[in-house]
């Protein structure tokens, strides 16, 4: 074991464990309990396990961690391994499993660790036998080495590649002498000679050393490194240096002068082909990172010396804009302009946004305005490859060129661009420019003049080849023939239906992002009846286009695009189409449902009962689909919905006209000059005239028309006056003819105004000073002679006729009666009717009534209040 001591450990009982030894035997034997650490050996930088006794403190074991792979782990609470320096089996069983897994990745750590250690440690010899017997170098490099030297690599571990790459690093003259080897080999067509040595480099290379990489990729030794790797034994013989030599031409637009430059050039277009042509098999994704890493770094390098250079750049664009060079010069410049922009990827981002400014400068958009004028398409799809990387880098830069004077033409170059066949769809990166340039998230006076523009120049002549594309009905069969043949349209080019398509793209887009732009010039300029005209293509994705189209419209849920839409009858298309398509499951069917489904959920009300009631007859075949029943249903819930609405509207109308009416004669009643002189004397008048009359043998009186405004006029039993139920009270026996008589009292008392509460009407009493006398007097008569009724408080006059409607009232009784009732309704300023005065005259014995006991009933207090005294 051991005899070293080390310091209490703390009795933490995940540290807690049971050592174990092997004997002879096979068995296990206890050596004891205690604690185990992990911690660095005396007088040494290695770090080693330590378990100290738990009773006396004495080291139960001390065990130095090795790299090599003898360590087990076993259910989740012991760790054995074979301990070589004393060529016996240990355990370490531990009493909880958190302390296991602590202790195991601790051993873990230092291994990983331990194989970055110095290269000089013996820990590193301990696993191959041919370097211990080559400590510190490779053999010489010649024929009969070659072996040994492959085989040094090829059973070296992992954790040898670092000693291994720096031996070979260690040899200045390693990779000279192994080329010039591999020169004598090939004149003497020594094949076994040469598959050693392609073995022996790929397994250099796979070492992924950037070091190595650095001396295989120079120039003195590329091409040899790429001719050793044509000797693969697996795969026949390919002669990449032929191709490299004489078919790889290096083309300068303009000349380097820079011989860095043109170093860095040339290793990394050998690396790329090294890469994917004549080592791609056996490369592992280590190998082929590190590659690409040493391409973006020669990149980032080429650039970074050709744009300080300011001659260069200089003389570069003077080229390009000069109208004296030759159309295939000038094509050899725009590709060069467009490959250094591309390679300005691999600048860190300020440097790419500086660069970029530089460029914008010295005039890079008029030279891509020219490009995109060109009649050469490849040339134009090289212009907005470098448009679209400025946008990528930095956008605001082409949105200010755009909006100065020298730049509004590119604005509509890339629009028609947008509707040119270039056979390449190059269309789509004319739309990812527009989209990029009409984006609403960024803000700015640019974009919006830039959008401005657009709607006012150049949405037109996108609205005009959808219109051109796809005729009117009326005009579509012989259009269809002409367009068939030719590919015109009158004087019109019908358009590719991918350019159609990416039009109504770009137009789904501007709603998202303008909708209140895009309102304006839709409903003023009848877009959308023009974008649904591609509902008559042929192509079915052209046609579910214009149903995102109209989908994306209806999703902004703006009331005067809903109501365009129904007015002007534009789902007709749709629904047509959908019909035409039948129970064909595709995505039309999907199309189509989903924007139904999406009226229903948002239950657009308009649209949907504009659907229903302009559709159902077409929509009906449809019924047994899920979208369309549900369609119906909340169509119909709407429908109940708005019943509803209307019923309480209408309650609420006549609530507030009458709570109005109420307030007006209120108002009304306060303003009246009321003389209570005038209201008897007209009520002794109506007294007289009702006397006069003349009665039936059965007793009703005969009734005239009247030429006054205010005549008597019959009216159906008031609800208020017999719901009302007065509080009972104790009263004297009535005969059945004074019963008749309040009857017809109650009856007359309807010509009072109606509805206006009592309440109030006794407030008016009390509110007007002239006739409170007036009104007692009243009262008391009336109360007088109704709760005392006499033979000499009849009088012998006829009574007036009440109307048919009135069934309560019974004809016979009233011959009887003595009661007159008069009526007078005056307005000295209106002239409308306004009060009424009812008053229950004596007999000819009894004496007229004057002016101070003229007996006045209140308007419209009811006859159960005289009765009751109330």
């Amino acid at each position: 074991m051991g005899t070293e001591e080390k310091s209490p450990v703390s009795n933490n009982p995940i540290q807690r464990v049971k050592v174990y030894r092997m004997n002879d035997d096979g068995k296990w034997d206890d050596q004891g309990t205690g604690h185990v650490t992990v911690d660095y050996l005396e007088r040494s930088e290695e770090l080693g396990l330590f378990v100290i006794d738990e009773e006396d403190n004495e080291t139960l074991l001390l065990h130095r961690i090795r790299s090599d792979d003898i360590y087990r782990k076993q259910e989740d609470t012991i760790i054995s391994w074979r301990d070589p320096q004393y060529s016996t089996e240990l355990a370490l069983s531990f009493q909880e499993t958190t302390g296991c897994s602590y202790i195991w990745d601790h051993i873990s750590s230092v291994q990983r660790s331990q194989q970055f250690n110095t290269l000089n440690d013996e820990t590193y010899h301990c696993v191959t036998g041919g370097l211990k017997q080559l400590p510190g170098q490779l053999p010489a490099v010649e024929l009969s080495t070659l072996p040994i030297i492959l085989k040094i690599l090829v059973e070296s571990g992992a954790a040898d590649k670092l000693h291994l790459t720096d031996l070979i690093l260690h040899d200045q003259g390693f990779f000279g002498k192994l080329m010039d080897l591999f020169r004598i080999c090939e004149d003497l067509k020594n094949i076994g000679g040469l598959h050693l040595i392609f073995k022996i480099v790929r397994r250099i290379i796979l070492l992924n050393s950037p070091q190595i990489f650095e001396k295989l990729f120079g120039d003195e030794l590329i091409m040899d490194i790429i001719g050793s790797l044509e000797y693969d034994p697996e795969v026949p013989h390919i002669h990449h240096r032929n191709f490299l030599k004489e078919h790889v031409v290096f083309k300068e637009a303009i000349p380097i002068k820079d011989l860095l430059v043109l170093s860095k050039i040339h290793q990394t277009y050998r690396i790329g082909y090294l890469k994917d042509f004549v080592f791609p098999r056996a490369m592992d994704e280590a190998t082929v990172a590190s590659l690409n890493t040493i391409i973006h770094s020669n990149n980032a390098i080429v650039v970074s010396l050709l744009k300080d250079d300011s001659t260069f750049i200089q003389e570069l664009f003077a080229r390009l804009k000069s109208s004296t060079v030759s159309a295939e010069s000038k094509k050899k410049l725009v590709f060069f302009l467009h490959e250094f922009c591309c390679l300005s990827k691999s600048l860190q981002m300020a440097q790419q946004i500086k660069l970029c400014r530089d460029l914008m400068s010295v005039g890079i958009f008029d030279i891509i305005a020219d490009i995109l004028r060109s009649e050469d398409k490849k040339l134009v799809l090289t212009g907005t490859d470098i448009l679209i990387l400025f946008l990528n880098q930095d956008p605001s830069l082409m949105r200010s060129y755009v909006t100065r004077q020298e730049g509004v033409p590119l604005l509509g170059l890339l629009v028609k661009g947008m509707i040119t066949d270039f056979a390449d769809d190059m269309h789509c990166q004319f739309l990812e420019i527009l989209r990029s340039l009409l984006d609403s998230f960024t803000s700015g006076s640019q974009r919006d003049t830039i959008i401005e523009m657009f709607y006012e120049k150049h949405l037109g002549q996108l609205i005009d080849v959808i219109t051109s594309s796809c005729p009117p009905n009326g005009a579509a069969q012989s259009v269809g023939k002409s367009a068939g043949s030719g590919g015109t349209i009158g004087s019109q080019i019908s358009a590719k239906p991918e350019i159609l398509l990416n039009i109504c793209d770009l137009l789904c887009y501007c709603v998202l992002h303008h909708p209140y732009r895009i309102k304006c010039n839709f409903l003023l300029n009848n877009v959308i009846e023009k974008v649904l005209f591609l509902t008559r293509r042929r192509e079915k994705y052209l046609v579910v286009a214009a149903v995102r189209f109209v989908r994306t419209l209806i999703s902004r849920n703006d009331e005067h695009l809903t109501n365009h839409i129904v007015k002007n009858n534009l789902l007709k298309p749709i629904v047509d189409a959908f019909v035409v398509n039948g129970n064909r499951y595709n995505l039309l069917h999907s199309a189509v449902l989903e924007l139904f489904e999406h009226i229903q959920k948002e239950n657009l009300k308009i649209l949907l009962k504009y659907l229903v009631d302009s559709f159902w007859d077409q929509l009906v075949q449809f019924e047994n689909l899920g979208s369309i029943q549900s369609l119906k249903v909340r169509y119909e819930q709407s429908l109940e919905n708005s019943g509803m609405k209307s019923t309480r509207n209408m309650l609420d109308s006549r609530k507030r006209t009458d709570e109005r009416a109420l307030e007006k004669e209120e108002e009304d009643y306060f303003n009246e000059e009321s003389d209570e002189e005038d209201s008897a004397s007209a009520s002794l008048s109506k007294t007289k005239s009702v006397r006069s009359q003349p009665a039936f043998s059965n007793g009703s009186a005969a009734s005239y028309p009247s030429s006054r405004s205010g005549g008597l006029v019959d009216y159906d039993d008031d609800e208020d006056d017999e719901d009302y139920k007065p509080p009972p009270r104790k009263q004297p026996e009535i005969s059945n003819e004074d019963e008749e008589t309040i009857e017809s009292f109650g009856l007359k008392r309807k010509l009072a105004q109606k509805g206006e509460p009592e309440l109030l009407k006794k407030h008016r009493l009390v509110k007007n000073p002239k006739g409170k006398n007036s009104v007692f007097a009243a009262l008391c008569s009336t109360l007088s002679h109704a709760v005392l009724p006499s033979k000499k408080t009849l009088s012998s006059g006829p009574i007036v006729p009440r109307s048919s409607d009135s069934n309560k009232t019974s004809s016979e009784g009233n011959q009887e009666e003595k009661a007159s009732v008069s009526c007078s309704s005056t307005d000295k300023e209106t002239d409308n009717p306004r009060s009424c005065t009812s008053s229950l005259h004596g007999s000819k014995e009894n004496r007229q009534p004057g002016r101070d006991d003229c007996p006045l009933i209140p308007p419209k207090s009811s006859p159960e209040m005289a009765v009751n005294g109330s």
